[in-house]
């Protein structure tokens, strides 16, 4: 059997559906989903979408949300991940997407885990307001009894080696030795022009946060459906990590993007930038500068300050200044 299918089938490896997702969500048996995960279209008039008034886009939202819900399993989870939705009209103002569809999602008896901060350092650079680094995932459950592996996705610590120095633990781990929860705010590069994972989608998801959802959210074996399933991603981070992927997309140009980057998953060949891997910080000026941190020779202390704070100054004060070679 081939490792990607056209149509929906509890036997297939992958389902990549070239088509209106609800078409493809109409071919799903009831609760037969442990993850949601997706990305849908912000309406903003990317080349894939037509802007509409926010409403309409709202109540289209809500159809296939609903749809969504009742695919899912009662043990599973839907991950919405949105940005914002930016005015046409004279103010140019923003509605962040993550609260106007909360609603939705309360009233269909989702329960709201997280609502997960993705940070990014690269986008638009705007002019007449701060430009936007950052995105949302909702992370919502049918039920209070829920699948969730947090020992998966943990980070590594920062002070992996320290111990308890007094009472009855003095000596051992102060810390969870396969690492730490990674919180609600993700530092994650999204997919630029440089990066390793660069379709020609202009709205990719980077492997990496996905496979930190599918890890936790969903077991092997699994289904993890994306209704909006762009060039594949949420569908490769299935297979590569042993789970079944099925997504729907419109235009036939991501169509065949997805299939590639599915059968390289169940290959083994996809390149991802693998998580966990350092974020890039630069050392130099462009023009080859050293980059020098200074501490003062000389901090000024309050006198009225109590003595914990006094000691920590008086520490800075010892502190030399150091600097990296370009």
């Amino acid at each position: 059997m081939s490792v990607i299918s056209a149509k929906f089938h509890k036997e297939a490896k992958a389902v990549v559906f070239q088509g209106d997702c609800r078409q493809l969500l109409q071919s799903v048996p009831d609760q037969s989903i442990q993850l949601v995960v997706t990305s849908p279209p912000y309406n903003v008039g990317k080349s894939y979408e037509k802007h509409r008034r926010l409403d309409d886009y709202l109540a289209d939202q809500e159809k296939v949300i609903k749809e969504c819900v009742r695919v899912l399993r009662p043990g599973g989870s839907i991950c919405w991940q949105v940005g914002n939705y930016i005015r046409r009209d004279k103010s140019g103002g923003i509605v962040p997407l993550d609260i106007v569809l909360h609603p939705i999602f309360s009233s269909l008896g989702l329960i709201l885990r997280n609502r997960v901060i993705w940070h990014f350092e690269h986008g638009l650079h705007c002019t007449k307001r701060l430009s936007g680094r950052y995105e949302t995932i909702l992370w919502y459950t049918k039920s209070d009894d829920y699948y969730f592996d947090l020992d998966s996705i943990r980070v590594p610590q920062k002070y992996p080696g320290k111990k308890h120095f007094k009472g009855p633990k003095a000596g051992q781990l102060s810390c969870n030795p396969l690492g730490k929860n990674p919180g609600d705010v993700w530092i994650i590069p999204n997919v630029k022009h440089n990066h390793v994972e660069k379709t020609g989608h202009p709205c990719q998801f980077p492997i990496e946060l996905v496979e930190r959802l599918i890890l936790s959210m969903s077991r092997p074996g699994d289904w993890v459906l994306d209704p909006y399933a762009g060039v594949g991603s949420t569908m490769a981070a299935a297979v590569r990590n042993g789970r079944r992927g099925a997504g729907a997309e419109i235009e036939p140009k991501y169509v065949k993007v997805a299939k590639e980057r599915v059968k390289a998953a169940a290959a083994g060949l996809l390149k991802v930038r693998e998580r966990n891997t350092p974020i890039f910080v630069p050392t130099a000026p462009a023009r080859g500068q050293p980059v020098r941190l200074v501490v003062p020779e000389a901090v000024q202390i309050d006198p009225a300050s109590d003595e914990k704070s006094t000691e920590q100054l008086r520490l800075l004060q010892k502190r030399a200044s150091y600097g990296v070679k370009p």
